[in-house]
């Protein structure tokens, strides 16, 4: 392992002196403070001096950098020019604070910019890379105002939302029945060879070739057809897209499947993936692309993954990271005091397909597959397990919304979905009838939102059936009766090219039953170009999709390559997804969308005309920290040699939490990938780099408000301030705040 007096020996490199030489030609204060200082510490003194100096006549800017004022109101009284001042005084404040980086397995990184500024300057050492030299370059650029921020208007956004068709679109429509034709007709082909076989899908001796075609039509439509010849290697992926993939592809793919990566994909979703690549469409199924495809970073890290989510690493009998108390089972996760995870034993556990960006790969590397069916089939001893869990549920004192998932709820049977169902309806009866026996204050919440996570509505829309409409028409009808007015359909949309007629079709039977859908989308490299993620909301908008959250990518080395850094995100929310925002005056009207699902594509048409917004963005950008809960409240408080910004989260304060995090403290994210290297990808991707000018200044970040849409009814009681089930263990003497690195949904 490399040291640090080692690192700050090595010369830099060519292209880093030039860009050194172009920051100080464009600052000859910061080059006399530079030259005339002795050491780092004068260095230090004298970029502190100066920033503080600029900040005295910015009152707002100076509370915020203080922590006297930090709340969104101040946060929008920034001048561009108050980040960097801002930035800079954080590296100073933070200046020799050492990491653990989990992006170079557990090495440390020593946070230094101005150090590192002070040995190139008089020494040419100090290793620091081209990405350290390019972000400063921007940040006194900005400090200077040789960089001013400009917003692009609605009319320039709306045209980078053209660039992305949706998978509704009649010319995209036909290209993926050319893809359903070719796949079927491979399947065709393997069957009569003998290579695959099934008992439930199979020709009758003499069938033509035309029969068996139209036969393979109708197994299509069923949801078990694409489960049963989900593509499992390399080989039969290349296959199925006629060929089309290059041999650096296929050479990843088999590396991936010699380290014993796990490998799913449906027809179905294979069919949304071009093979034939429109003029009208270049690059447009990129974001689906990237989930199927895995990178060399993934590859490379496999075996060394580690759990992003600490409540992953639950000890029987010891409270998990935020404190909870919970069954001794896998079954739920618990961050917050108001929401619980519910995790069946079941087929639920399964999914429809594999993302490569998958949270639970670090569980993957022990063999833990989830794509056999019958071994997750609910074994004799889950009924009781069911029970003892929903006891769990009715004697907590502030839970009040069960989210299921999985895996994916809707790989569950109708039949043992509708027992799960039966179950909470039954819990929250209880929990309500126990209340009566309770003095106001003294009362425990009860159930007023249940949720099921899905990403079927995506990987395989046919799952959505009359008789699984019919299993929630009639638990919502119940439900009612016993107080649950909330019932959402909380799926994971990447990509506008994943919302096709079939989708249309699923959407509009869930709603028919009185369920709301929200989307939960990951802001991956190939998603976060412009306007991508806008036309996504829009098209999702249409077929009665509420956007929920919009997630920064989480997890570590492995993810690199989908990683979009955190300031991207930021101007994502403050450039683009502004011409979508709710005006105040239409909240009202939104607090009511999710107890009434049948209406509610009407209800959005009438809001975006009256409000002339081209969608309804709802939803709010977030990272998900570990174990404590999602924040985009953060401040840039160092950078790595590489380019890397090293972050500093705090936790949401506008909603319930575990009183844990006054104890945890702020939590510290090393992102995985410089902004230079994620514009060189961009660029790759066939972007035009200029239109991200902007997005090295946005180095401060504050948690959006939250949309009433999301909010939970109110009581007509109140409820005991009590909170059962936690157990806080004293963290102030555990050291230095938890580190993780991102590159990388609920």
């Amino acid at each position: 392992m490399t040291t640090i007096a080692e690192l700050d020996r090595i010369a830099i490199t060519v292209k880093s002196h030039r860009l050194l030489k172009l920051l100080l030609s464009e600052n000859r204060r910061l080059e006399e403070i530079m030259r005339n200082s002795k050491n780092e510490v004068e260095a230090r003194l004298g970029v502190r001096e100066w920033m503080l100096e600029l900040l005295r006549d910015r009152p707002a800017a100076l509370a915020y950098y203080e922590g006297r004022r930090t709340n969104h109101e101040t946060f929008g009284e920034l001048e561009w020019c108050d980040y960097a001042a801002i930035r800079l005084l954080d590296y100073i404040d933070n200046a020799g604070r050492e990491f653990v980086d989990p992006n170079l397995r557990g090495q440390l990184a020593v946070n230094s910019p101005i150090r590192l500024l002070w040995l190139a300057v008089n020494r040419g050492t100090g290793g620091a890379r081209p990405g350290f030299f390019e972000d400063m370059l921007h940040l006194f650029r900005q400090l200077t105002g040789r960089i001013e921020r400009s917003s692009p208007d609605r009319e320039q956004i709306e045209a980078w939302m053209e660039r992305y068709p949706s998978g509704l679109d009649p010319r995209i429509v036909a290209l993926r029945e050319e893809n359903r034709d070719r796949i079927l007709n491979i399947i065709i082909d393997r069957m009569d060879r003998g290579d695959i076989k099934s008992p439930k899908f199979s020709f009758e001796a003499g069938m033509s070739r035309t029969e068996k075609y139209q036969r393979a039509r109708e197994w299509w439509k069923d949801m078990y057809f694409h489960l049963n010849f989900a593509i499992r290697s390399p080989e039969l992926l290349n296959e199925m897209l006629g060929g089309s993939l290059d041999p650096d592809t296929m050479r990843l793919l088999y590396q991936a499947r010699d380290k014993g990566i796990p490998f799913f994909v449906n027809p179905y979703y294979l069919s949304l993936l071009h093979v034939r690549v429109p003029y009208f469409a270049i690059g447009a199924d990129l974001a689906i692309r990237h989930y199927v495809i895995y990178s060399s970073q993934l590859v490379e890290e496999f075996g060394n993954i580690v759990a992003w989510e600490k409540e992953d690493l639950v000890e029987p009998g010891k409270p998990n990271a935020a404190g909870w108390l919970l069954p001794p089972y896998d079954n739920v996760h618990r961050r917050y005091p108001d929401v619980a995870i519910l995790i069946p034993d079941t087929t639920g556990r399964a999914c429809g397909g594999l993302c490569a960006s998958c949270q639970r790969m670090f569980d993957f590397q022990r063999g833990r597959l989830n794509f056999d069916l019958e071994r997750l089939e609910p074994k004799a001893t889950w009924p009781e397990k069911l029970r003892e869990l929903m006891k769990y549920f009715e004697e907590d004192s502030q839970l009040r919304d069960v989210l299921v998932t999985g895996g994916d709820s809707l790989m569950s049977t109708d039949s043992v979905l509708e027992d799960i169902l039966d179950a909470i309806y039954r819990m929250a009866r209880a929990k309500r009838e126990a209340n009566t026996a309770r003095p106001n204050g003294r009362k425990y919440a009860e159930i007023v939102r249940v949720r099921l996570g899905t990403r079927l509505l995506a990987y395989l829309p046919q799952r959505i059936t009359p008789a699984l409409t019919e299993i929630l028409a009639q638990f919502r009808a119940r439900a009612i009766e016993v107080g649950i007015r909330q019932f959402v359909i909380q799926t994971h949309f990447e990509s506008p090219m994943e919302v096709t007629p079939e989708m249309r079709g699923a959407v509009a039977r869930l709603l028919s039953a009185g369920w709301i859908v929200t989307n939960q989308m990951v802001f991956t490299a190939a998603a976060s170009r412009r306007g991508h993620t806008n036309k996504l909301r829009k098209i999702l908008n249409n077929v009665g999709v509420m956007p929920y959250y919009n997630f920064v990518l989480k997890g570590y080395h492995e993810n690199t390559f989908n990683y979009a850094p955190v300031a991207r995100a930021v101007q994502e929310e403050l450039e683009e997804k502004v011409i979508g925002r709710v005006p105040e005056q239409f909240l009202d009207a939104i607090r009511l969308f999710p107890e009434d699902g049948e209406t509610l594509i009407s209800k959005i048409g009438t809001i975006r005309a009256d409000a002339s917004l081209p969608f309804l963005a709802t939803d709010r950008t977030v990272l998900n920290l570990p174990a404590v809960g999602k924040s985009l409240t953060f401040r840039t408080i160092g950078i790595t040699r590489y380019g890397r910004r090293i972050l500093e989260f705090d936790h949401d304060r506008t909603r319930a939490h575990s009183p844990i995090i006054d104890q945890i403290g702020k939590i510290i994210v090393i992102e995985s990938k410089s902004i230079s290297e994620y514009l060189e990808q961009l660029d790759g991707l066939g972007e035009n780099i200029a239109e991200y000018d902007s997005i090295y200044g946005y180095s401060l970040g504050q948690t959006e408000p939250r949309v009433p849409i999301y909010d939970y009814p109110p009581y007509d009681f109140e409820v005991t301030d009590e909170i059962t089930n936690l157990e806080l263990e004293d963290l102030r003497a555990t050291g230095p705040s938890p580190t993780v690195s991102t590159s990388f949904p609920e």
